[in-house]
């Protein structure tokens, strides 16, 4: 089994770590520094119970890599549609492509089943780009829950977390899944295959579309955004609106709004995502997070006013920084 995994950067570099440690044919792409140093001195990986330091086949030319039996993508959502045809070399008949990207995937609608069935999403997959270059009919979905960062140039630090939720579109519990989980499983992740991946998708979301632009736009951490009156009440607003569009979706939610805040607030002092792009001026995930949900709103005649309130707000921070569209 032939496994590379397309932006190894903190995420892609821990899994990289944990099967090349393993003993599996995995190779990484990636670039600059980062990747200069994984060819000079392999990745090393520092967890709580220690330090490991592996030499991994690196590079950033998908062609010197050959075709793989999957192919997981660990991208920022926005930074894959113009990777497509240079991820083509990676594809042959029988590649999965498995989706670990946050946000309302490109595939949704894909064996979605009713009205909706087949819709592509403008606001994840501008032009088609993943939806014609990849092919529905290849993903696989995962939902990524570790944390981890980059601390130097080929250097992956994990933070928590070690589990990556797999599931076919139609959850179905696929050849391909089971070879893809009992991988993962033998390297120390957690890889359970989900009848309902859809369900988890929302659940990771409902954080990410609220907690994401709201710690952007207020410089909070996650235990002050959802204790404070006034953002907690904005959060949950943005939550409710997100859970009414997935529950007309047919998505089933195992814990309430207030929980999931209070899970948020558990965290501590953490900064999102999208804070830490903001101050460290990368271009910032809102499309994936906040526009996909909006456009389900859309969708299923579903208002939305406090998803667009921040989310204009959060645009226009975003543009006054030159990290997001014209």
């Amino acid at each position: 089994m032939k496994i590379c995994i397309f932006g190894a950067g903190a995420i892609g570099g821990y899994m990289g770590v944990k099967l090349a440690r393993a003993g599996a044919d995995v190779s990484l792409v990636a670039r600059g520094p980062h990747l200069a140093a994984m060819q000079a001195n392999g990745l090393r990986l520092i967890e709580e119970d220690g330090e490991t330091r592996v030499d991994v086949t690196a590079s950033d030319n998908p062609e010197d890599l050959g075709v793989q039996d999957y192919v997981i993508v660990t991208l920022k959502a926005h930074s894959v549609p113009p990777v497509v045809p240079k991820m083509q070399p990676l594809i042959g008949d029988n590649t999965t492509i498995v989706s670990g990207v946050n946000g309302v995937p490109w595939w949704y609608f894909h064996k979605h089943g009713g009205a909706l069935e087949g819709t592509r999403l403008e606001s994840v997959d501008p032009g088609n780009a993943q939806w014609d270059g990849f092919g529905p009919d290849r993903v696989l979905g995962c939902v990524v829950y570790p944390a981890a960062e980059v601390t130097e140039p080929g250097v992956i630090r994990h933070i928590e977390g070690n589990r990556f939720s797999l599931g076919e579109p139609d959850g179905e519990k696929s050849e391909r899944a089971m070879a893809l989980s009992k991988a993962l499983s033998s390297a120390g992740l957690k890889a359970p295959v989900r009848p309902r991946l859809r369900d988890e998708i929302w659940v990771k979301l409902w954080g990410n579309l609220s907690f994401n632009p709201i710690s952007a736009l207020t410089h909070a951490t996650l235990d002050i955004l959802c204790t404070d009156p006034g953002t907690r009440a904005v959060a949950r607003g943005m939550m409710l609106e997100a859970q009414e569009i997935a529950e007309k979706l047919g998505v089933k939610f195992p814990i309430d709004v207030d929980r999931r805040i209070d899970g948020g607030a558990a965290v501590g002092e953490h900064r999102t995502s999208m804070l830490q792009d903001l101050t460290m001026e990368r271009p910032m995930e809102i499309d994936a997070l906040v526009t996909s949900v909006q456009e389900l709103g859309r969708l299923t005649d579903t208002p939305t006013p406090t998803i667009d309130i921040v989310l204009a707000l959060v645009r226009q921070r975003a543009r006054v920084a030159g990290l997001y569209g014209a």
